[in-house]
């Protein structure tokens, strides 16, 4: 029975696939039959590519007749040569010839409305001497006056501003300028007086303008520039537009002056490009490719150069630029060495997100007191490239807005720096790192922490009670690992972002105890910084140490010498006095002069000093003449000195306190009152237990002394281990070799 079962359920198998098979086979067939349909339809009928416009041979009588009809574009009346083959070859003499006789005729009719040229898209053959079409003029003001019309003539004068205000201020002129000052001919100048239009023009030969004042747009977006092309000392009135521009070999704009906006925005200059001596108003090559050499030396950008994005294959030179408004280098690639030397930056130079592959050279460039080098994101490998600037001027150049996403920056700025043993420069780098996670503490302990944050704490902060219901809902399911997070939330836009971003930190919620570590760390890093730069300022250490042993070598004096009054007085002389007041004061000068020259918040270092040094001495002073004194060797002297050597000794193992030995007591004699040079042992006193360095061992004694006076010798000992460890960290790193050996690898 089984196997009659098995047998059936085969057969059965075997007829539905039968079935199958035949179900099938139709559609197969059609589907094959459509696509041999499809493959005939797209090989006879094939689809619609748009036809690109067809360039029509320029003729003498097509150019005389579009003379004669000139069209209005913008305001401006245009000799319309668009989508025309124009072909000036040596070979074709006569019309070469007669093109530039007949054009130029009309182009330079003196009186009458200027008349502009466009030769969008059309197909330049030959070399075009676009000069040849301009008007030559003498270069002094009596030759201009006859000539031009009042409005004409009202921008050629302000190229003679431009030379006044080059004098004024001592910055090289152009080369027409002695023509422009004075009243008779050193030279000529080319004017075109009607707009250009080369909208996607293509010129197979050079392109010739040297010279050349135009006093209308030039409009050159996405022309290409097969040869050469020289716009040498040119004057731009009015916009010029190079947007997209193709120049395949050299371009000169040498000299040239833009005076409104320069675009070059998203051209290529696959060969060197030229823009030395030239003056800039407002310049754009945004997204510009230079493979070749880009030059950009002596030039003065009177408003913002925007070069973000901007890539340099090749040397980029920008020495002895003058930079007014800010430079802009957003994302910008430096693929090889990149030159700022001598160049004048009076605003910011933004280098967010560059990449500096090979060199930048910053060596004695001059920075206004608000100018900086954003260096934010900069992508920049120590080991491959360098950076390059004035010793202990360039670090403090750098500007990072945050830590976070910089920290691998700041590193290889600090190893570059260390490595041309610019110790000043990398020690700035270090400083400016630890400013920042400064910043970070202070906001992780006083800052809304969104993901711990209660609801109301959320709407106080700035948020909405819809958005802070959205944050809590979204922090339930997952915490948020970044500010820019909340720009996910729908109900956060942009303008709520950057009103709360300042108020707000993103971290893991922190306990008490965390949050007391956290304090004690934010303590101890800005103790750390204002007193040392972080271990970079030895001028400001010696600074603090020299305060600090002013203040406790007059307080020891005043104890010492200052007892009583009453019944039988033991008080200093008049000398005395005199002499320790004025050493204090000169002590605390040279001291603050130390401070407010070496660090970065001076206010807050001395107050940081004062904190230290002031709160518990002053009540330890206080406590003493409140309740008096009333022991045994009232008229000796709490200090004593070692009487049987007197040298500079370093003492950093020796106590405050003698110690109750009769032989240490027979060595130690008490300090004479009666010398005039006694006030300067307690100042030795001060040094021995703040440097752990003095000329005698002098310390207190053993007998007879008051326990607030034991404490305040104690005292200044124990900030003294501090504050020799503090100093001794500082030297190692600003000691050039024995900072190449802690920090190279």
């Amino acid at each position: 029975m089984d196997k009659l079962f098995f047998k059936r359920k085969g057969a059965l198998r075997k007829a539905q696939r039968s079935a199958e098979k035949l179900l099938c086979e139709p559609l197969r067939l059609t589907f094959a039959i459509l696509c041999v349909l499809i493959t005939l339809f797209i090989l006879f009928f094939p689809l619609p590519v748009q036809a690109q416009p067809e360039r029509t041979p320029l003729t003498i009588e097509l150019l005389q007749e579009r003379l004669r009809t000139p069209t209005l574009h913008e305001g401006n009346l245009m000799v319309d040569l668009r989508q025309m083959v124009i072909d000036l070859r040596a070979e074709n003499a006569v019309f070469h010839d007669a093109f530039y006789q007949v054009l130029r005729k009309e182009l330079q009719k003196v009186g009458a409305k200027p008349l502009g040229l466009d030769l969008s898209y059309s197909l330049i053959q030959g070399d075009f001497i676009g000069s040849d079409l301009a008007l030559r003029t003498p270069l002094y003001a009596q030759g201009i006056a006859s000539i031009f019309t009042a409005t004409e003539k009202e921008q050629l004068e302000r190229l003679r501003g431009v030379c006044v205000d080059a004098l004024a201020v001592g910055l090289p002129s152009p080369k027409d300028c002695k023509s422009l000052l004075a009243t008779t001919p050193f030279s000529e100048i080319t004017v075109f007086r009607g707009a250009l239009t080369l909208v996607e023009t293509r010129f197979n030969g050079e392109v010739q303008f040297p010279n050349t004042f135009f006093l209308q747009t030039v409009d050159a977006q996405g022309a290409s520039f097969i040869q050469t092309s020289n716009w040498n000392e040119t004057r731009f009135s009015h916009s010029a537009n190079f947007a997209s521009a193709n120049f395949r070999q050299a371009s000169n704009f040498q000299g040239s002056i833009f005076f409104d906006k320069a675009s070059f925005k998203q051209s290529k200059f696959q060969d060197s490009a030229y823009f030395q001596d030239s003056i800039f108003k407002d310049a754009n090559f945004n997204s510009a490719i230079f493979k070749q050499l880009a030059k950009f030396t002596h030039v003065q950008w009177q408003g913002n150069a925007d070069f973000s994005n901007v890539r340099f294959a090749n040397q980029a030179q920008f020495t002895q630029a003058n930079f007014n408004q800010l430079f802009l280098l957003m994302e910008a690639t430096f693929e090889q060495a990149v030159t700022f030397r001598e160049a004048q930056f009076n605003q910011a130079v933004n280098l967010r997100g560059a990449s500096i592959l090979n060199q930048a050279d910053f060596s004695d460039a001059r920075f206004a007191n608000i100018a900086y080098l954003n260096v934010s994101g900069l992508s920049f490998n120590s080991n491959q490239a360098k950076i390059l600037g004035n010793v202990g001027q360039i670090g403090k150049m750098l500007y990072v807005p945050a830590l976070q996403g910089n920290q691998n920056v700041l590193r290889n700025l600090g190893q570059n720096f260390r490595q041309q043993q610019q110790i000043a420069d990398a020690n700035q780098v270090e400083y400016t790192k630890h400013r920042l996670r400064l910043t970070e503490l202070s906001r992780l302990l006083v800052g809304t922490n969104i993901n711990s944050a209660s609801l109301e704490r959320l709407i106080n902060v700035g948020f909405s009670a819809t958005q802070a219901d959205a944050i809590t809902r979204r922090r339930q399911v997952q915490l948020f690992r970044n500010n820019n997070e909340l720009l996910s939330i729908a109900d956060i836009n942009t303008e709520i972002y950057t009103q709360v971003s300042s108020r707000i930190v993103v971290g893991e919620p922190l306990s008490f105890f965390g949050w007391l570590l956290q304090a004690l760390n934010w303590l101890a890093l800005s103790v750390l910084l204002l007193l040392s730069g972080y271990g970079t300022s030895v001028g400001l250490v010696f600074g603090v140490g020299v305060i600090a042993i002013a203040y406790f070598g007059f307080i020891f004096w005043l104890i010492d010498r200052y007892r009583r009054l009453l019944p039988v007085p033991i008080i200093p002389t008049i000398n005395e006095v005199t002499a320790i007041v004025t050493s204090f004061s000169v002590l605390a000068i040279f001291g603050l002069i130390a401070i407010f020259r070496s660090a970065e918040q001076p206010w807050l270092s001395l107050g940081c000093i004062l904190i230290i040094i002031v709160p518990l001495p002053a009540a330890l002073l206080f406590r003493l003449y409140q309740q008096g004194r009333y022991h045994d060797l009232m008229h000796v002297s709490y200090f004593t000195e070692d009487g049987t050597m007197r040298q500079l000794r370093l003492l950093i193992g020796r106590l405050p306190v003698i110690p109750r030995n009769e032989a240490f007591r027979e060595r130690y004699m008490p300090l004479l009152w009666n010398r005039r040079w006694n006030w300067l042992n307690y100042y030795d006193f001060a040094l021995n237990n703040l440097l752990k360095l003095g000329f005698n061992d002098i310390r207190l004694r053993d007998e007879h002394l008051p326990g607030i006076i034991s404490t305040l010798a104690w005292y200044q000992w124990s900030l003294g281990l501090l504050y020799i460890t503090l100093l001794l960290w500082t030297l190692s790193r600003t000691i050039p070799g024995l900072n190449l050996l802690i920090y190279l690898k």
